[in-house]
């Protein structure tokens, strides 16, 4: 189970760091770096916040 949890928290990790800084050109320096050390330490959490804060604004 605890197999299962890391690697979906590491997929959504990889989601958001990849959404940052490839997807979302118009984010400043600073907002990608923030997402970027949130989506390490709190991977799951940092995808729920992101999804709610930018990526519905941008639908």
């Amino acid at each position: 189970m605890g197999g299962i949890l890391y690697l979906i928290g590491l997929i959504c990790a990889i989601w958001v760091i990849y959404d940052v800084w490839v997807v979302n050109k118009s984010m400043d320096e600073t907002s990608k770096v923030l997402w970027t050390i949130l989506a390490v330490i709190a991977n799951f959490l940092t995808a729920i916040i992101y999804y709610f804060v930018h990526k519905k604004r941008a639908i």
